[in-house]
C-alpha cells in the first residue's frame, strides 16, 4: 500500500507540468463558457484580495507552517547570509534590472508591434511588479523544494516590512510618478491572511500534536498526510485565476505575450542572481533554493492593486501586472525544477 502511494505521487509530481497546462486551460474556458463561475467567486474580495484565493494558498502552505518552531526561527538569525542575499537581491538589483529589460522589450525590441503610449503603461506595471517582492506562493516554491521553513517564513516577513518603507521611494523613482501611495489594507491584510493566521494555525497543530502523540509521530507521520496538499491547492489555484482573466487572455492573446517575453526573462535572472549568490557563499540548498524563490517571485496582490489605483482597472498597466499573475505559476514550477535537479551543488 505504502509503495503503491509513494508511486502515485511521484505519478503526479512526475507529470506536474501536465497538470498545469490543463488547469490553466480549464480555468480560460471556465471563464469564457462559464462565467458565472468566476463572477461569483469574484464577488468574496476584500481589499482587492480574493478570499477563495487566500483560502487555496492556506491550504497549499499550512504543511509547510507547522514544521516551523520558535528555536528554528531563532537559528536563522545565527546565519544571516541568506536573508542578507534576498534583501540585496529585492531591493537593489530586482527593481532596477525589471525596468531596463521591460524597457529594452517594450521601447526597442517590440517596438514595431507596441505603441510608445502603451509602451509606457506597461513598462509601469511591469516596474511595479518589479518593486513589490514575495508573494506569499513563497511558501509554496519553497515546500516543493524543501526549503527551510523558519529561514522562508523570516524571509517573507522581513519583505513585508521592507515593502512599507521602499517601494513608494523605488516606484516613484522609476517611474517619475508622483501620487504613487500604498494601498494599506492590500499590505495589511494580505500580511495577516498569507503570513500572521497560517504561521500560528500551523505553530499551534505542531503543539497540540506533539503534546498528545509526542515530537516523533508529529514529524514522521502526521506531517506527511498533507504531502499532496500543497500540490492540489495549488493547481486549484491555477483554475481560479485563469477563470478570473479568461476574458482578458482571450481579447489581448498577442500582447499578453510581448508582456511576458521580459518578464519571464527577469524571473530566471533575479532567481539565478540570488541562487549563485549562495553557491558563492556556500550556503544549504534549503536556504539556496527559496532565496532564489523570493527573489523570483512577485507579490502580485500589492502590485495590481496599486496598478489600478494609479491607473485604473482596463489600463494597460493593470494589464502587465495580471500578466505578471499568470506567468508566475508556470515559471516558478520550472525554477522549482531547476532547483531540484541542482541540489548536488551545495553542501549538504
Amino acid at each position: 500500500m505504502a509503495k503503491e502511494k509513494s508511486q502515485s505521487i511521484g505519478f503526479f509530481q512526475k507529470y506536474l507540468t501536465v497538470w498545469v497546462a490543463l488547469c490553466m486551460t480549464a480555468g480560460v474556458l471556465i471563464g469564457k463558457l462559464l462565467p458565472a463561475v468566476p463572477a461569483f467567486l469574484g464577488r468574496f474580495e476584500y481589499a482587492r484580495v480574493s478570499i477563495p484565493v487566500a483560502i487555496l494558498i492556506w491550504v497549499m502552505i499550512y504543511p509547510m507552517m507547522m514544521k516551523v518552531n520558535f528555536q528554528s526561527v531563532k537559528n536563522v538569525a545565527k546565519n544571516p547570509k541568506g536573508l542578507f542575499v534576498t534583501w540585496v537581491t529585492n531591493w537593489l538589483i530586482k527593481p532596477f534590472t525589471m525596468y531596463g529589460i521591460a524597457a529594452l522589450f517594450f521601447y526597442v525590441v517590440f517596438k514595431g508591434l507596441i505603441a510608445p503610449d502603451l509602451a509606457k503603461e506597461y513598462l509601469a506595471g511591469a516596474v511595479l511588479l518589479g518593486a513589490a517582492p514575495c508573494t506569499a506562493m513563497v511558501f509554496v516554491w519553497s515546500t516543493l523544494t524543501k526549503g527551510n521553513p523558519a529561514y522562508t517564513v523570516v524571509q517573507v516577513a522581513t519583505n513585508d516590512l521592507i515593502i512599507l518603507v521602499a517601494f513608494v521611494p523605488i516606484v516613484k523613482f522609476l517611474l517619475g510618478v508622483s501620487n504613487v501611495s500604498v494601498p494599506w489594507d492590500t499590505l495589511i491584510l494580505s500580511v495577516i491572511l498569507f503570513v500572521v493566521i497560517p504561521l500560528a494555525g500551523g505553530i499551534l497543530t505542531r503543539v497540540l500534536v506533539t503534546n498528545r502523540k509526542g515530537t516523533e509521530y508529529f514529524e514522521n507521520t502526521f506531517v506527511h498526510k498533507f504531502d499532496n496538499a500543497t500540490s492540489i491547492g495549488l493547481l486549484l489555484t491555477l483554475v481560479l485565476l485563469f477563470s478570473f482573466q479568461g476574458d482578458v487572455i482571450l481579447n489581448n492573446p498577442l500582447h499578453i505575450l510581448l508582456i511576458a517575453v521580459p518578464l519571464v526573462l527577469q524571473t530566471f535572472l533575479i532567481f539565478f542572481i540570488a541562487y549563485f549568490a549562495c553557491k558563492w557563499l556556500k550556503l544549504p540548498h534549503d536556504i539556496a533554493a527559496p532565496a532564489g524563490m523570493i527573489g523570483a517571485s512577485n507579490f502580485f496582490e500589492l502590485s495590481v492593486a496599486v496598478a489600478i489605483a494609479l491607473f485604473g482597472t482596463t489600463s494597460p498597466a493593470a494589464l502587465a501586472t495580471v500578466v505578471g499573475v499568470l506567468t508566475e505559476v508556470p515559471v516558478m514550477l520550472l525554477l522549482v525544477k531547476i532547483a531540484n535537479k541542482t541540489k548536488g551543488w551545495f553542501p549538504v
